[in-house]
């Protein structure tokens, strides 16, 4: 089902021969079928890759839609970073990644997704303040995250400092402004949203300014990495993820830059917000003891719900914001994968997490994976792997939703993140638990 060799728009050898590898070892043909159609999607469909004095540039498509995602394009090409440093031409796309996401980040930080010029969008109309470089201007802490995900672990993997140049700090300090802003602990900050819709979540309420919140020194987030607007602003998983992303950027500005005023504005936002997470990230459940809360106001309203989408409550292990084994994580996991979680939902096809942006009985196949991504059980990998294998329609690839009954009705025939993500999922039980591979599902 991949695109004939000829119309593929990224070649890289190494990941070519990572299929070979692992498809050899799946016992299932129907999931090495899936599996070779999935893990190259981002490369065969999204990458749009060029060189110019000398300097990558690579523009990566959702899929679908023909407009990038910060958010997305680090997590379409984080499953193929292993092995980066094998194959030159990988290389230069993740460098070209982080070329073009630094240059966006300057265009605005405010925006999740951005055209490949200044060339307008369907949403130019949204009362925010629109440019024609931005294809939606949604403001989401997971959309600067990324960005750091992306570098820091580039340069673990490579040692290479080519990409960190002063049009990259420049950006790296703009992530940190806005963080700040965003904290809201003198004002509401510059940001603000709302859009002529029927569809509650894609506006925003208070004036485009969400509703209000007591700063407790947790950033504010308008919309959840599905682009649908908080109920409470302070989004729990993306404050945790904001943590890591802070640590890791003050060690990168450290090593590379050696500025230690910078890096010390940095921890000291984490650590800020590291002490409110401890303080009110959590509480007591009626029924499943202390959990996290996936949203919070600061003034002592929770919402306790996970969504799909990641950074999730479920996904924290996946980011590195909180280990499998912690009990609070564990616990959370309980609440979660469970009934008492509004969007959780158990049907005739699978099971699995959906969210208010495609609505009930809608089960996001890239929760299923995370799921096992996340899990310490092969019998609950072995689950997750039958319903993504039963649950693609005939199509070869994964979806962004399929109904709870039926998986021949889904949403988004083409989502390069899914697909991508589950061949990072066959990627890491390759690595860590073949012999799961090695039996007929």
């Amino acid at each position: 089902m991949r695109p004939e060799a000829s119309k593929r728009l990224f070649k890289s050898e190494a990941v070519e021969a990572e299929i070979i590898k692992i498809k050899k070892d799946i016992a299932d043909p129907e999931l090495a079928w899936l599996f070779e159609n999935c893990y190259p999607n981002t490369l065969d469909t999204t990458v749009h890759f060029s060189e110019k004095n000398g300097e990558f540039d690579s523009f990566i498509i959702t899929g679908d839609i023909n407009a990038m995602w910060l958010r997305d394009s680090t997590a379409q090409v984080w499953p193929y970073l292993h092995l980066v440093n094998q194959d030159p031409q990988l290389k230069k796309l993740f460098v070209g990644v982080i070329n073009r996401q630094a240059k966006c980040i300057l265009i605005d930080p405010y925006a999740n997704a951005f055209n490949f010029g200044p060339t307008g969008s369907e949403w130019k109309s949204d009362l925010t303040d629109m440019k024609p470089e931005l294809h939606e201007r949604k403001w989401e802490i997971d959309s600067l995250c990324y960005p750091i995900r992306l570098s820091y672990h580039y340069w673990k993997k490579t040692g290479d400092t080519t990409p960190f140049n002063a049009t990259w700090l420049k950006a790296a300090k703009n992530i940190v402004k806005t963080f700040t802003e965003q904290q809201r602990l003198s004002g509401k900050g510059p940001y603000h949203f709302m859009r002529l819709t029927e569809k509650q979540t894609d506006t925003v309420c208070g004036a485009g300014y969400g509703n209000p919140v007591k700063p407790n020194g947790l950033i504010c987030s308008t919309f959840r990495p599905s682009d649908d607007a908080t109920n409470y602003l302070y989004l729990i998983p993306s404050n945790y993820f904001a943590l890591t992303s802070l640590r890791q950027l003050a060690e990168l500005v450290t090593a590379v830059h050696k500025d230690s005023a910078f890096a010390l504005k940095c921890s000291g936002l984490a650590n800020t917000v590291e002490k409110a997470l401890k303080q009110y990230a959590s509480a007591s459940h009626l029924s499943y003891g202390k959990i996290l809360s996936f949203e919070i106001d600061g003034f002592g309203n929770r919402l306790y719900m996970d969504d799909a989408n990641v950074p999730s409550l479920l996904g924290m292990p996946y980011l590195g914001t909180l280990n499998a084994n912690d009990e609070l994580y564990k616990n959370t996991r309980k609440f979660i994968l469970s009934k008492d979680n509004p969007w959780y939902f158990e049907g005739k096809a699978a099971a699995g997490v959906g969210g208010p942006h495609v609505g009930p009985e809608m089960i996001w196949p890239m929760s299923i994976i995370m799921r096992a991504m996340t899990s310490t059980n092969d019998q609950e990998i072995i689950q997750c792997l039958k319903w993504l294998k039963n649950t693609h329609a005939g199509t070869g690839f994964m979806h962004e939703t399929f109904h709870q009954d039926d998986a021949q009705k889904f949403t988004r025939s083409w989502f390069a993140w899914a697909n991508t993500l589950f061949g990072e999922l066959i990627s890491k039980i390759h690595q860590e638990r073949k012999h799961i591979l090695t039996q007929q599902l």
